[in-house]
């Protein structure tokens, strides 16, 4: 793999050979990250404190671009060495608040115009999201959770960021299925069933309303699942939106209860939103799952991928 850091001038720097490197790739929060360890030559301190970006590539292929965090220079028996780390493009709207708002009608058109494209993000594929009249950004929101708001609560679909830090609007594109199975080289299999922030019921409240919705987790409560949440809406929400916001967060926390993690001796093997068909006969949680966290990773004893599965329709 190849990395390179830009500064805020543009000028592009090519990075020495890693001598150890780490991309994790996510759905959303947490975002993206990156770290990265090579060799450094002593007194070009300068270029680092100029860093803002960075980029990685594998065979000609770009594998990562995202903001850089942290870069660390350490003279060590080893020698000079440089760390730099940093996250996906996706930081860019986690770490800035946005300005309070109240939209009479707002298109994604709006959202885009107003709370991602002033960071330099691009869009490269957008659904047909529906308006939404009396749309509000509330104080403190940050402008990540104000476009999740507006994609994930009223259009249903997830905004997430691919490996050249493009933003896509779109639901998942489930054409190609990867199958680990007998012949696949897996060195560690994991299987785990949390209960634990797993919802068995949600209650919404309409105050203005004096209503109270109930949603229920019917098959986790036969289980007997006991965790309770009661949302307060705002006065003026519908009762779809009630509905909608309380199935939701079922919805969510249900997908907690199974996670499977797949370890292989491959670089690159998945990435998040792709589907793994699993077939071992040495394992009882075989099936179709979707890839939720995908780590990549390289150093002297070679290079690894461990893939996060979790259900194929998992509410992200």
């Amino acid at each position: 793999m190849t990395g390179y850091l830009t500064c805020y001038d543009g000028t592009r720097y090519q990075l020495p050979l890693p001598l150890a490197w780490q991309l994790d790739y996510a759905l959303g929060v947490p975002c993206d990250s990156f770290w990265l360890r090579c060799v450094w030559e002593r007194g070009q301190e300068q270029v680092l404190s100029d860093a803002v970006r960075f980029a990685a590539e594998e065979n000609g292929e770009t594998v990562f671009r995202g903001v850089v965090d942290e870069c660390q220079v350490s003279l060590t028996e080893d020698g000079c060495l440089l760390e730099v780390s940093g996250r996906g493009m996706a930081a860019l709207l986690l770490d800035n608040e946005a300005m309070p708002a109240d939209y009479q009608v707002a298109t994604v058109e709006d959202i885009l115009r107003d709370h991602v494209a002033p960071y330099g993000i691009t869009t490269a594929g957008m659904a047909a999201l529906p308006a939404v009249s009396g749309f509000s950004v509330q104080s403190g929101s940050s402008e990540w959770k104000v476009l999740y708001e507006f994609t994930r609560y009223h259009g249903g679909v997830t905004p997430r960021f691919d490996r050249e830090g493009r933003l896509w609007l779109t639901g998942w594109e489930d054409g190609r299925r990867t199958v680990i199975g007998e012949s696949t080289p897996v060195t560690e299999l994991v299987c785990r069933d949390r209960r634990y922030g797993v919802l068995s019921q949600v209650l919404v409240r309409d105050k203005t309303r004096q209503a109270v919705t109930a949603v229920e987790n019917g098959e986790f409560l036969r289980r007997g699942g006991q965790s309770r949440r009661v949302l307060t809406m705002p006065g003026r929400s519908s009762f779809q939106t009630m509905r909608y916001s309380g199935q939701f967060q079922l919805d969510k926390s249900a997908a907690e209860l199974l996670r499977v993690q797949v370890k292989l001796p491959i670089l690159f093997f998945a990435f998040p939103g792709d589907l793994v068909e699993l077939e071992r006969t040495e394992w009882g949680r075989c099936g179709t799952f979707r890839v939720l966290e995908s780590r990549v990773a390289a150093d002297r004893q070679g290079g690894w991928t461990r893939l996060e599965l979790g259900g194929v329709d998992t509410v992200i």
